[in-house]
């Protein structure tokens, strides 16, 4: 029996329409087993998160556990990564531990008489044991109920099938091979099976779900781990604390499960408005005094002024280190070290301003510095700031003006004294091994020691060196097999002394070649695992959304016990090149989302592409994904066919509200192979600058005047 597919949607909007009740937004922070957002059990929902809401998600029954990170990209569009383990599935493995990537999108919003309907493919990115595919429509029914029925394909489609459309391939673990693969000539084939549910909001903080599921869990019941006795399920959720929500179910008569679901929205603020101290107000001139150039002629009182303006900036944390005075303009060089947000440090650059310079300063012109070298010029007229101190800071952006420096000129001279700067850090942090099938989690925790000097006119020197404090990467057991050159692989040879390590020793140059062009060569020990030259230049015009970088460089492989030595470049499985490099196109699309793409040599000698997408936010944070193809066959590449993962960048100021630049980011791969690797290098020229350009600075404005 088949069924077309131009009648699938009309027949899934029938079955939750004809209720033709008001409609609602259909957002919900209650996510199903599948850590996917939604109401139900197993069963998908039309339902989305909160714009942003990122979510983790820890589902259990007897033998089974699946673990979910679901991040909501946009309104209508949610992707999840989820690691599961299945006790006894397979001979092979006592527990099979397998990695998979979800995405669902909203075609239509619920209306007052139709419903929200999605489209969804579970594990298209993974070995398929979970795979499916759906299309489901939501309709809430008054404010506590919402009633979901949809169609499903693969695991979704194996129990109540009300037909079929073309050939599905069965999932068996022979044909898995060496999995992370897309398989679309799957996709929304084979048998469909009919499901729904509903849930029921008892109180604000208890809900009831009950469905009818249309997965017969085929798979593991072949393996005779799991029993079916009826296709209902159902489950009591409660909220017992906000986006924190635990929950009991009922599977198929037979399982009963819990789940824990937290979730952290980036855009909000635990700490509502921040904790710094309030910005200096704005000192307004009195209109006589503005006629008065006397002081411009005197070197004691340009001397004063200067002095008083390093102070009044030292007071927010602001470094002063650059200067030039006019009689009716002031040019000011900042270094900003402690605001995340750059247009913060703008705003109280400028109001320093108006207490420290002589009234007869008008044109305010603020070159904005980064590793040494001038980014971009913001220049305001002292009345406007005066008179929209209290004002929207919308009208405090109408008044700016960017530039960028070299085009501007009229730089400001050095400040004398201001150079070699220095700072250090001691601090405890972990390293972390995910996915080893014999121990899905490891880790060491160990304590850094790291300085940096900044020695001027962009010359940067950074080191650091730890030591493991405890842990237990030296008792992974698991080296590589690779085919190619041994890149990244051998990671767990690293971990395997307790002594000290170098973990880089780097000298850098950053340097302006023309208007809209940087440049950098770094040299030393670039990471922990590969010591080198790095050089880069890149083009970025202050007002662009677009950038277009080159990087080349020239590595050798370091020891494994981390001291100074390096490695010969020969390694079991081939030779590692000296040379690797990449250009790049960065696209701003506004909005928070960004774009980058890499294509040119990685790290063992193959060719290929990088695309990566991230969505940041006005405080900090970033969530993104990537994904690399080379050259590389998938056999070649080994377990994961290719490489991929997703980021996460959280802003420590967010999370105390005390202005830092410091943001940790987390990088999470189902696999760490050798494929499609690159080295690290720390301050590279996009993040390096882009802070300081217009579209980056405007994205934070609100921020002006706090």
């Amino acid at each position: 029996m088949t069924i077309r597919l131009r009648n699938i949607l009309g027949a899934v909007a029938v079955m939750t329409g004809a209720t033709g009740a008001s409609a609602n937004d259909l957002v919900t922070t209650l996510t199903n087993n599948y850590g996917t957002p939604g109401g139900l059990i197993d069963m998908p929902t039309a339902e989305m998160a909160p714009d942003a809401q990122l979510s983790t998600t820890i589902a259990y029954f007897d033998g089974f556990s699946k673990t979910t990170l679901s991040f909501q990209v946009a309104p209508w569009l949610t992707g999840s990564f989820r690691y599961s383990g299945t006790k006894d599935l397979t001979p092979q493995f006592d527990i099979f531990y397998d990695r998979s990537f979800d995405l669902r999108f909203r075609l239509f919003k619920e209306t007052e008489y139709s419903p929200a309907i999605a489209v969804g493919l579970q594990d298209f990115l993974g070995t398929g044991v979970l795979g499916a595919e759906y299309i489901v429509a939501t309709k809430s029914v008054g404010s506590r109920l919402r009633v979901t029925a949809g169609l499903g394909w693969g695991r979704f489609g194996s129990n109540n099938s009300i037909g079929g459309f073309g050939t599905r391939t069965p999932f068996n673990f022979a044909g898995v091979g060496t999995g992370g693969d897309v398989s679309i000539s799957n996709w929304f084939k084979g048998d469909i099976g009919l499901f729904g549910g509903f849930s029921y909001n008892v109180s604000d903080k208890l809900t009831f779900a009950l469905e009818y599921s249309s997965d017969s869990y085929d798979t593991e019941r072949r393996a005779g781990i799991f029993e079916q006795s009826t296709a209902v399920n159902a489950s009591l959720n409660y909220e017992f604390a906000p986006d924190a929500n635990l929950r009991a179910y009922v599977l198929h008569g037979e399982e009963i499960g819990v789940s824990l679901a937290i979730a952290i929205n980036p855009r909000g603020m635990p700490v509502p408005g921040g904790l710094e101290p309030a910005p200096l107000p704005v000192a307004v001139r009195d209109p006589d005094a503005a006629r008065d150039l006397g002081w411009a002629d005197q070197p004691a009182a340009r001397a004063q002024v200067a002095k008083s303006l390093e102070e009044t900036l030292a007071l927010d944390q602001i470094d002063l280190i650059r200067l030039r005075l006019e009689g009716r303009a002031a040019y000011v060089g900042i270094q900003n070290e402690t605001y995340d947000r750059t247009s913060q440090a703008l705003g109280r650059t400028v109001r320093a301003m108006t207490r420290a310079l002589p009234a007869s300063v008008e044109d305010f012109h603020v070159t904005l510095y980064a590793k040494g070298i001038p980014a971009s010029t913001v220049s305001f007229s002292r009345t406007d700031i005066e008179r929209l101190e209290h004002k929207a800071s919308d009208e405090a952006l109408a008044a700016a003006t960017f530039r960028d420096s070299l085009r501007f000129g009229n730089l400001p001279e050095p400040v004398l004294g201001k150079f070699p700067r220095y700072g250090w850090s001691i601090f405890p942090f972990t390293r972390v091994s995910l996915f080893d099938p014999d121990e899905p989690l490891r880790f060491d925790v160990a304590l850094r020691l790291q300085g940096q000097a900044e020695l001027g006119r962009g010359w940067v020197a950074r080191a650091a060196t730890s030591v493991k404090l405890f842990g237990n990467l030296d008792q992974s057991n698991r080296f590589s097999n690779s085919r190619i050159p041994r890149v990244r692989s051998d990671a767990a040879r690293f971990a395997q002394s307790d002594a000290p390590r170098v973990d880089w020793l780097t000298l850098s140059k950053y340097h302006r070649l023309a208007p809209d062009y940087y440049g950098r060569i770094t040299l030393g020990y670039l990471e922990q695992m590969y010591a080198g030259v790095s050089t880069e230049v890149l083009w970025r015009p202050v007002d662009s959304r677009i950038a277009i970088g080159a990087e080349l460089n020239y590595v050798r492989p370091r020891d494994f016990d981390g001291d100074f030595g390096l490695r010969d470049s020969n390694t079991v499985s081939g030779t590692i090149p000296d040379f690797n490099g990449h250009a790049s196109v960065y696209y701003d699309f506004g909005g928070g989302y960004h774009a980058q793409v890499d294509a040119g040599r990685y790290l063992a000698g193959d060719w290929g592409v990088t695309i990566g997408f991230d969505r940041e936010f006005a405080n900090g944070w970033k969530v993104g994904a990537f994904a690399t193809k080379t050259d590389v066959s998938a056999q070649d590449f080994g377990e994961g066919s290719f490489d991929k993962g997703i980021r996460i960048t959280a802003p420590i100021s967010w999370l105390f509200g005390k202005p830092t630049q410091q943001a940790p980011t987390a990088v999470i791969r189902p696999l760490t192979r050798d494929g499609g690797a690159r080295v690290n290098v720390t301050g590279r020229l996009y993040e390096t600058v882009r802070n300081s350009h217009e579209r980056d600075t405007v994205a934070s404005w609100g921020k002006f005047w706090r």
